[in-house]
């Protein structure tokens, strides 16, 4: 293909909330650009960017995509990327490769959670960013009362630059505010009208608003606006293009995806307005002294690229795709992994179209693509030319909040299921898999339901091994509350020689490290020294399993104070067993009572939804501890038992329409209620069983 020059080039995302057409607007783009020759439809389940079995079979999007198209002589690379909240990890990936990004959002008269999260982010993160607003053709469809939503939401910020053209309640074209002329929409394109009388001065009014948003991106467009009055259509523009750059403009388009309405329209401020590679403001990066640098794309600096997602294809294998910043990445180089130290040969280099590979001989600056092969690469990871001594940021994914126990459902097939799950993670870097020391099972950790159900899949699809999920065991624990005194006897005698043993412990709550002390208190000899350290075995061996329901007891505080013992048959063995039967003995006695781990948990949700999220902490036998604004959110701090909160993320998101988040940490343990602790040890009783 042609190459092209990072100023020639446009990176952008399509983002927004889940199921209001960024996959459409990708195809609708790609073929405008003919790089396909026929719109597919995610209903049809033909599109370019949805191709993975589980995104075919549940219509959603759950990992990024890439395509390209040319328009306008100018390269647009598109990352379509999943708005379902479980993908939140897609989205980070997304965005450490593109300079800019496309919100898609459905003409509902409303703004949806996804382009509201997608909104922020931006904004925050000085991302440059264009509204499509999508359905306009729909029934009930309002493109006015959506520009309006979003500019309650978000102010001054949203730039109408189109004002609809609107007929039987319907958006039918647009005028350009810039340029004053007026378009209907046909299909695949636009024809210019002249412009309705009843809109020319709403046009003057908008452009006069427009005007003065452009001239708040300088100084010198200040003065002139404020001297003459007025800014030139190109002073307009590069204004605008200013304020995208900073982060206080936001474009609103419309259209309908579905129909190539309006996409033309789109694709042609792609180019105008959004920003090139060269413009992108500097990437940080460390040089290998530690030293903070400021990378920029540069054609002619060394080769540096970040490693933004991996993909195993079934027909080249592992791809991994990068973002080049700067240099050029050619087949047959030899690059080095500055995150592994690892030095990796460079063998075919592809551009992507979905999961379909175009090879390339070369990826400049600027550009995205990928490369197959690489043995100790992965997602997140910083390849460089041998001489350049620097490293990317890695990629910052979201923490887990969902874990789940798993296991293989058919014995036998565990490691199957564990080295598919190892595999998938190269892929998707956001869930882990672990052993829980505390419980002894493998649980899997992730951002919700849908991700880890889809990841079972996978591996079922892809490896051959059926993996199931369950609620992961609760690492309760079992102490005692009083101070209790026993006699632990052991003796044996079955005609060779004899096993004798005694031991009088006391135990009482109160171990020095809050989990296990023992004292020899012996006078005179009662039990021999050689004896003694049987008998502190034994003591903790039997501490693992509580009598009330098999949980490891602790603060647990065992003095032995005297005992008895045979010249001949007394033996080692004879202690343990003693210092067995007296624990036995001795926790019946001691009030023992289960405890159960208690976490710290911080939720950052809108005002309006603080009365929900305090009810339901009550309910979960929350203590509510205080109350703070963050950011404009209201953040809860609380104490929680951990059996109530398993499911809180799935819980949390539908309480807060998907805007709440919170964050845990380990405090202590404490009693549970005796209402409660019947119901575990109940469950304990029948797992055993």
């Amino acid at each position: 293909m042609e190459k092209f020059l990072a100023e020639n080039i446009r990176n952008i995302a399509i983002i927004g909330h889940s199921g209001e057409g960024k996959t459409s607007l990708a195809e609708a783009m790609l073929f405008n650009g003919k790089t396909i020759d026929r719109m597919g439809k995610t209903s049809e389940k033909n599109t370019v960017m949805d191709f993975d079995e589980q995104e075919t079979l549940r219509g959603i999007s759950i990992s990024l995509a890439a395509a390209y198209t040319v328009w306008e002589n100018t390269k647009i690379n598109i990352i379509d990327v999943p708005g379902f909240y479980d993908f939140e990890g897609e989205f980070e990936e997304a965005m450490r490769a593109v300079a800019s990004a496309i919100l898609v959002a459905d003409a509902s008269g409303s703004v949806s959670v996804g382009a509201e999260k997608s909104m922020d982010y931006c904004l925050k993160h000085h991302i440059p960013l264009i509204i499509f607003i999508n359905g306009i053709d729909k029934e009930n469809a309002n493109y006015v009362a959506t520009v309006e939503a979003f500019r309650a939401k978000y102010g001054k910020k949203i730039a109408t630059m189109h004002t609809p053209i609107i007929r039987d309640g319907k958006m039918q074209g647009y005028v350009s505010v810039i340029s004053g002329k007026a378009y209907e929409f046909m299909p695949g394109g636009r024809k210019e009208v002249k412009v309705p009388d009843n809109m020319a001065a709403e046009v003057a009014s908008l452009k006069e608003s427009l005007t003065e948003a452009a001239a708040e991106s300088s100084e010198e467009f200040i003065e002139k606006f404020l001297n003459d009055g007025w800014l030139s259509n190109d002073e307009i523009i590069t204004g605008l293009k200013d304020g995208l750059f900073m982060g206080t403009t936001v474009p609103v388009m419309g259209g309908s995806a579905t129909q190539n309405i309006g996409v033309i329209n789109l694709m042609n401020e792609i180019v105008s307005i959004l920003p090139s590679p060269k413009e992108r403001k500097p990437v940080h990066a460390t040089s290998d002294s530690g030293e903070d640098l400021k990378i920029s794309c540069d054609e002619n600096a060394p080769f540096s690229a970040l490693v933004f997602k991996t993909v195993a294809d079934p027909f080249v294998g592992k791809l991994n795709m990068i973002r080049v910043f700067t240099g050029k990445l050619k087949s047959g180089m030899t690059v080095i992994n500055k995150t592994t130290g690892e030095k990796e040969r460079i063998n075919t280099l592809y551009l992507m179209k979905g999961k379909k590979q175009e090879p390339v001989d070369e990826i400049c600056a600027g550009d995205i693509g990928a490369v197959n092969k690489l043995s100790a690469t992965n997602t997140g990871d910083t390849l460089t030319d041998e001489s350049y001594g620097i490293k990317f940021d890695p990629i910052a994914f979201p923490k887990p909040v969902l874990t789940m126990a798993i296991k293989a459902a058919k014995g036998g097939d565990e490691d199957k299921v564990f080295t598919g799950l190892n595999r998938l993670k190269e892929e998707d870097p956001s869930f882990t898999v672990e052993k829980d020391a505390e419980t002894g099972e493998t649980v899997i950790r992730g951002q919700g339901e849908t991700q880890l159900e889809i990841l079972c899949k996978k591996v079922k699809s892809k490896f051959g091994a059926e993996a199931v999920l369950s609620d992961p065991k609760i690492a309760f624990r079992e102490t005692i509350r009083k101070k209790v005194e026993a006699e632990g006897k052991h003796k044996k005698q079955t005609g060779g020689a004899g096993q004798f043993g005694v031991a009088n412990i006391r135990f009482e709550p109160g171990a020095e490290d809050g989990v296990f002390e023992f004292v020899d208190a012996v006078v005179g000899g009662a039990v021999p020294k050689q004896f003694i350290p049987a008998v502190e075995k034994g003591l903790r061996e039997a501490k693992e399993k509580g009598i009330l329901a098999g949980y490891p007891v602790v603060n647990l505080k065992c003095t032995l104070f005297d005992g008895k013992y045979h010249p001949v048959d007394s033996k080692e063995v004879a202690f343990i067993s003693a210092a067995k039967l007296a624990y036995e003995e001795a926790m019946a006695a001691a009030s023992p009572v289960i405890l159960e781990p208690i976490y710290s948990i911080k939720i950052t949700v809108p005002d309006n939804y603080t009365g929900d999220i305090l009810g339901d902490m009550n309910k979960r036998r929350g203590r509510i501890l205080g109350m703070e604004t963050v950011e404009g959110l209201q953040e809860i701090s609380a104490e929680v038992p951990l059996s109530e909160i398993l499911k809180y993320a799935t819980d949390l998101r539908s309480m807060t329409q998907g805007r709440g988040r919170y964050q845990t940490e380990f405090l202590r343990y404490e009693e549970v209620p005796i209402s409660a602790q019947e119901k575990i040890i109940a469950d304990a009783k029948k797992e055993k069983e």
